[in-house]
């Protein structure tokens, strides 16, 4: 009887377990999907090209500055990329890592281009890159 209600219990936890964490999921794609997406961003698309290429230990560092980055408070969402292994002509994959922002429109674009979180930014991070390729879009 003893061993039954133990293992009853287990089974009781790893469900409690299970449900927890559905729901947590549940939570996060609803949090997800109730995000307005914006009418007409600014998009502002950063390539860097590592001094070191393929250094896992400077991009690792320059991913950590971006995360940094991303408190900016203009910034409306934002992703951190690295090349893709698709392999077709035109696909362009000599970068190290991408930086692809969202802004809400040029203004809060150019207040980010001068916030201290940016510029600390560029001078704590800004000895890992040779060069960055920036391509700005609007809708």
């Amino acid at each position: 009887m003893k061993k039954l209600f133990l293992m009853l219990s287990l089974i009781y936890l790893v469900a409690i377990s299970c449900t927890t964490k559905e729901e947590e999921i549940k939570e996060a794609i609803a949090q997800e999907e109730t995000v307005a997406p914006l009418e007409n961003p600014f998009i502002h698309h950063v390539y860097f090209y590592l001094n070191n290429p393929g250094n896992i230990e400077d991009r690792d560092k320059l991913v950590e500055g971006l995360n940094k980055l991303a408190t900016v408070s203009t910034i409306q969402q934002h992703y951190i990329g690295f090349p893709a292994s698709t392999d077709r002509e035109v696909i362009v994959k000599d970068y190290d890592v991408s930086w692809m922002c969202f802004f809400k429109n040029l203004e809060e674009e150019e207040m980010y281009q001068k916030d201290s979180i940016h510029l600390k930014f560029i001078a704590d991070y800004g000895h890992l890159w040779k060069t960055v390729k920036v391509y700005d879009s609007i809708k």
